[in-house]
């Protein structure tokens, strides 16, 4: 990580500050991930809607890892948005599958269920092997609703 800040110091980007601030957030420097994680968003063009999805889906996770559900919830639809737009189904799923868990914390089992189906359905279909793990959630819902 120290490489990666003094590479900062010469120039900035956005996909390194993205890096930075995945790193920040697994060490649990929350403050500092959401620093990098903003100074990304500024820097990334409007136009590389992927990389914007991205940052908003690491925002996401981060905020839902802070307890700030609602704020999570508003970045993974940001996301989700951006990533059926442009037909990122690998990443619209992961990010469904995201919005399911933090349905199913709150109790909203309908909406969870809404959630992780197609997201179930998305990774079948890519043969991912996320997709067992997208199946137990949606049987652990099913079960408790």
């Amino acid at each position: 990580m120290h490489l990666c800040k003094s590479t900062l110091e010469v120039t900035k980007n956005h996909s390194l500050l993205k890096q930075i601030a995945y790193c920040e957030h697994k060490m649990r420097e929350v403050d500092q991930a959401l620093n990098y994680y903003q100074q990304a968003l500024n820097l990334c063009a409007a136009e590389d809607e992927q990389e914007l999805a991205s940052i908003y889906h690491y925002l996401g996770m981060l905020k839902a890892d802070n307890g700030e559900v609602d704020e999570a919830i508003a970045l993974y639809n940001q996301s989700l948005e951006i990533n059926e737009r442009i037909g990122n189904v690998r990443t619209q799923a992961m990010t469904l599958w995201w919005l399911g868990d933090l349905a199913e914390q709150q109790g909203e089992y309908t909406k969870a269920i809404s959630y992780l189906q197609p997201a179930l359905k998305i990774l079948q279909r890519l043969q991912s092997p996320d997709a067992e793990s997208v199946s137990a959630s949606l049987n652990r819902v099913i079960r408790n609703s």
